[in-house]
């Protein structure tokens, strides 16, 4: 197989990073794949190979990850993602685009979706982060929400090794079930490699947690930022086929937005992955390209 390609779209003070499975004179339609918070574009490898053989597959680092850009903590916004997704997708000239994202990754998909209606073709989403516009409520973050975007600042950023961070992540909770080379593709392409040897965090501890922020504040309803942090009005303007995807395994917040989003947008249908978690892409890779081709067969 072709080695992915990979390359900067965007101006020089704000690149986005973005990966290519294939050619675009192949003459196949493009698949959008985007990560969900603190991944990169690689760790898509396993489902980008498989759908190459359909599409030209392109994949981005959202920005604050790998090697896009990252701005000051107060801009990243959903909208601002959103933004930077139209920028990707005008700079290449994509058009007829299936767009495959997972958790804030996929909340960038349907808010460009409906920024640029006329260059998606269709969406599959797995458990977008949305929140109810119509049902905010007032207060602050709940102390567990508090806490973890308190504890991304305490985060290790960095690591001995590359194979010492493989091992130590292949014991930790969250990545234990995920395939070696999924596994792989975030210590080689998350982290930096320095001159001692040692592997350092793409994106850093206070970059996570100013990602994390407006991300528990739209779960618990509670958005206080300016308008940039509250599109999801836009959902219900989305006129292409959408799918939202869930997964058995993954916490209830997962599946309370996923519902708010099939409120909000026409007609969108449902998937249930069974027997994994909320990083399907990566843990059973082979599941997540057969309901993204059944499903594409089906807007069809």
């Amino acid at each position: 197989m072709t080695q992915p390609q990979r390359f900067l779209v965007g101006d020089a003070d704000a690149p986005i990073a973005v990966v290519r499975w294939g050619e675009p004179v192949s003459g196949k339609p493009p698949a959008l794949l985007l990560h969900g918070t603190g991944f990169v574009a690689e760790v898509w490898t396993e489902v980008a190979e498989a759908l190459a053989a359909d599409h030209t597959v392109y994949a981005l680092d959202r920005r604050g990850h790998g090697l896009s850009h990252k701005p000051a903590a107060d801009c990243y916004h959903f909208q601002d993602f959103a933004e930077d997704l139209c920028m990707v997708v005008e700079r290449l000239d994509l058009h007829d685009i299936y767009g495959i994202g997972h958790s804030a990754g996929a909340t960038d998909l349907l808010l460009a979706t409906k920024l640029m209606p006329d260059r998606f073709a269709r969406l599959f989403v797995t458990e977008p982060t949305v929140m109810d516009p119509h049902a905010p409520r007032t207060g602050g973050l709940s102390e567990m929400s508090s806490a973890s975007v308190q504890g991304a600042l305490r985060r290790r950023a960095e690591f001995d090794s590359a194979d010492a961070l493989f091992q130590r992540l292949r014991t930790a909770p969250a990545f234990a079930p995920w395939t070696e080379r999924s596994l792989w593709a975030y210590v080689h392409h998350g982290f930096a490699i320095l001159d001692d040897g040692r592997v350092r965090l793409r994106c850093t501890p206070e970059i996570e947690s100013a990602l994390l922020l407006p991300i528990v504040q739209a779960m618990e309803q509670i958005y206080t930022g300016d308008a940039r942090g509250n599109p999801f009005p836009w959902l219900s303007e989305i006129t292409c086929p959408v799918c939202i995807a869930t997964t058995e395994q993954s916490g209830s917040v997962y599946k309370l937005m996923a519902d708010r989003a099939a409120a909000l947008i026409p007609h969108a249908s449902r998937w249930t992955f069974d027997g994994v978690g909320h990083c399907v892409a990566q843990e059973a890779p082979e599941l997540k390209v057969a309901a993204v081709r059944t499903f594409a067969r089906r807007a069809d």
